[in-house]
C-alpha cells in the first residue's frame, strides 16, 4: 500500500471518527438535560470515557495487533497535551463566555489527579533503573505504579460523583432516556470499531515515514483519537455546556492514564520503557503536559474565584486568552522543541 493511499484511508478514518463522536456529545447533553446526573460527572466520567475509547482500544491494538507497544506511551502524553489544547483554544475564543459559566469544583481534583499520575510517569522516565523501568515488580511483567494510577482514578471518580453543578437549559427532545442511552452505546461502538483501524494505519506512517515510535503516536494516534474529545468538546460549548466540556478534557486526561495500567496488568507485555530508553520527545511531552495542566487548573480556579467577586470582564477575558494561547503554545513546543535541538 502506498504513502498516499494510506494517508487517504487515515483522513478517512479520522473523519469517521469525528462523525461519531459529534453524537456522543449530541446524546451526553441530552443526558444531562434529561437527568439528575451533574454535568460533571456526565462530562469526567461517561463522555471522558468513551472519547477515550479510541485512546484505549489503539493502545491494545499497538500490543495485540501491530506489536508495537512503544506506540502506547506517544498515544497517551501525546493525546492528553491536545486535549488540553482543546481547553485552551476554548478559553481563548470563548473567554468572554466561559467567565460567566457553570463549572464544577471537582475540577479542579480531577487535575490534581492528573499532575499524581504525571508524577509517577516522571519516576518512571528519570530514575536509571538499569535495564528495567522504575517500579517494576521482579518476576511478573507488572510494574508498581499501574496500580497506583488506577487507585487514583477512583479518587478522581469519587469527586465527580459528588459534584452538585446542574445544567440549567431546558430539554425540548422527544427522546427519552432509554433511548438516547441506546443511541449513546450505538455511536460508542463506532468509536471502538473506527479506533482499530486508525491503529494499523498508524503503524504503516510510521513504517513509511522512519518516524521514532513515540513521536508517531503524538502526531497521528494521539491526534486522531483526541478528536473525539475535540469534536464533542466543541459541540458542547455550542450548547453552552461548557461544564460537560470541562469534564470532557480533564476526565479524558485522567481516564488515558490509565491506560496503561489496563494495557500493563491484562498485556502481559512490559509497557514501561527503562529511563535509559526513554526518548527526549517523550520527556517533552510529559513535562509541557504538566505545564498545560497547571494552566488549565489556574484558569477553573480563577474562574471559579471571580465569579463571586466584583466583575472586571475586560481584564478577565485577556487573562483568559492568555492562558489558552500558554495551553497552545506548550503543544507546539513541546512537538517541535526536539527538532530544534537536533538541529
Amino acid at each position: 500500500m502506498s504513502l498516499p493511499v494510506i494517508f487517504v484511508l487515515y483522513f478517512i478514518s479520522a473523519a469517521v471518527l469525528v462523525y461519531f463522536s459529534i453524537k456522543c456529545a449530541d446524546y451526553v447533553d441530552l443526558l444531562d438535560k434529561k437527568t439528575d446526573i451533574s454535568g460533571a460527572f456526565i462530562g469526567g466520567v461517561i463522555l471522558a470515557a468513551v472519547t477515550s475509547l479510541p485512546e484505549l482500544v489503539t493502545s491494545l491494538s499497538a500490543v495485540f495487533v501491530v506489536k508495537n507497544p512503544g506506540l502506547i506511551i506517544g498515544n497517551v502524553l501525546g493525546s492528553n497535551i491536545f486535549n488540553l489544547c482543546i481547553f485552551g483554544g476554548a478559553i481563548l475564543l470563548c473567554a468572554k463566555a466561559f467567565s460567566t459559566c457553570k463549572i464544577g469544583k471537582a475540577h479542579v481534583m480531577t487535575l490534581l489527579c492528573t499532575l499524581a499520575a504525571c508524577a509517577m510517569m516522571a519516576l518512571v522516565f528519570w530514575i536509571n533503573n538499569g535495564d528495567t523501568a522504575f517500579g517494576q515488580i521482579p518476576v511478573v511483567n507488572l510494574n508498581a505504579f499501574s496500580f497506583l494510577i488506577l487507585v487514583v482514578y477512583f479518587i478522581s471518580f469519587r469527586f465527580l460523583s459528588n459534584d452538585d453543578s446542574e445544567n440549567d437549559e431546558e430539554d425540548t427532545s422527544p427522546l427519552t432516556v432509554r433511548q438516547i442511552v441506546i443511541r449513546f452505546i450505538l455511536m460508542a461502538i463506532g468509536l471502538v470499531g473506527m479506533s482499530i483501524v486508525v491503529t494499523a494505519l498508524t503503524d504503516k506512517l510510521q513504517t513509511e515515514l522512519r518516524l521514532d515510535e513515540s513521536l508517531a503516536g503524538a502526531l497521528f494516534l494521539g491526534v486522531a483519537t483526541s478528536l473525539p474529545e475535540l469534536t464533542s468538546s466543541i459541540a458542547l460549548i455550542r450548547r453552552r455546556n461548557f461544564n460537560a466540556m470541562v469534564g470532557n478534557v480533564v476526565g479524558s486526561n485522567m481516564f488515558n492514564f490509565t491506560i496503561f495500567s489496563i494495557v500493563d496488568i491484562f498485556s502481559g507485555h512490559v509497557i514501561y520503557p527503562a529511563a535509559s530508553t526513554v526518548s527526549l520527545q517523550t520527556k517533552n511531552m510529559l513535562v509541557f503536559g504538566v505545564l498545560s495542566t497547571v494552566l488549565t487548573m489556574a484558569a477553573i480556579l480563577l474562574q471559579s474565584k471571580m465569579k463571586s467577586a466584583p466583575k472586571q470582564s475586560g481584564g478577565l477575558t485577556v487573562t483568559y486568552a492568555g492562558i489558552g494561547a500558554l495551553i497552545l503554545g506548550s503543544y507546539l513546543v513541546a512537538l517541535v522543541l526536539p527538532f530544534s535541538l537536533i538541529g
